[in-house]
């Protein structure tokens, strides 16, 4: 029986076939096997050592007797059974850096078209008109980044030849940062006051649900723009439709959002300043090479040591 179970559920639209070759070709000692149906999945994962896919429910635990990783193909880990996982004594990891040099030319790449007014430059095209209008300067802006994993690092390390000024987020602000200032949650409206452009990129914990709400919107400047590729829910939408309409936000670039699927009657829709996209700014043709990398290296490091502890992209559980 295969030690290694790929789940069948795609990322990104994207076979699963392809990690699980790159699997095999990284860990070419192991036996790495495709859960293609339900049932497959319930007789495969009864002697698997490592599960990686998208989810784990608790019928899929209950039947894992010797599964030692369940090895996340996403970054965020929200969704998953954190106790049931402890409780069973089975390690988690993510796929924290798969999506850091995309994500981050995502936010890069919409703050200057925010800038460049590009959305009003495609209106324009789409109708038809040859009118001239006035753009702004990305160079000399003040830049908030929330969050600084390996997808915000991303984002800071990309900012370097903007001359911009760049502050920071993040849970532990002693750690320092690779920008000109750094700041704790509790210092949210400090780093944003005078941001022309602000990056969510923080996971979603109780710390920072709702974390964007009309409170900070209020301090971000009119004229700012707002990018988020965190979760939905860190923003409250009811604040930003409420900001937009308002005039208090200059615009919003939103890769996530609570709800979604966002329903096709919702007013974020309709503003000329908001531009969304389907959650898909993780997407790369390097997302399974990359997320090899990670397990393969796990699943390495827990042969030579005899563990299933101290593992790239733990979560503590």
């Amino acid at each position: 029986m295969p030690d290694i179970v790929v789940r069948r559920h795609s990322v990104h639209g994207m076979a699963v076939d392809q990690y699980a070759s790159a699997l095999r070709e990284r860990l070419p000692d192991h036996e790495v096997a495709v859960a293609r149906t339900p049932a497959g999945e319930r007789d495969l994962v009864a002697d698997a050592t490592v599960l990686t896919g998208t989810n784990i429910d608790q019928s899929l635990l209950e039947r894992a007797g010797s599964l030692r990783l369940f090895a996340s193909s996403y970054a965020g880990y929200d969704h998953l059974p954190l106790d049931a996982l402890a409780e069973r004594g089975v390690t988690l990891t993510s796929a924290a850096g798969v999506h850091g040099p995309n994500v981050a030319e995502y936010v890069v790449g919409a703050w200057l078209s925010q800038a460049r007014g590009f959305l009003r430059a495609r209106r324009q095209q789409r109708d038809g008109v040859w009118q001239a209008f006035q753009a702004d300067d990305f160079a000399g802006s003040r830049v908030c980044v929330v969050g600084l994993g390996a997808i915000g690092e991303a984002i800071v390390a990309r900012l370097s030849g903007f001359d911009v000024e760049t502050v920071a987020v993040r849970h532990s602000p002693e750690k320092g940062a690779a920008t000109d200032e750094v700041y704790g949650y509790d210092e949210m409206h400090e780093a944003v006051a005078n941001a022309s452009y602000v990056a969510l990129a923080c996971p979603l914990t109780e710390e920072t649900r709702g974390l964007v709400d009309r409170t900070l919107l209020r301090t971000i400047r009119p004229d700012g723009v707002l990018v988020n590729v965190a979760r939905g829910p860190v923003v409250d939408t009811d604040a930003l439709v409420d900001a937009l309409g308002r005039n208090y936000l200059g615009g919003a670039v939103l890769d996530v959002t609570d709800p979604e699927p966002l329903p096709g009657d919702h007013p974020l829709w309709d503003f000329e300043n908001v531009l969304l996209t389907p959650h898909n700014a993780g997407h790369t043709p390097e997302y399974y090479e990359r997320l090899a990398d990670i397990v393969a290296e796990n699943v390495r490091r827990a042969e030579e040591s005899g563990s299933w502890d101290g593992l790239r992209n733990q979560v503590d559980l």
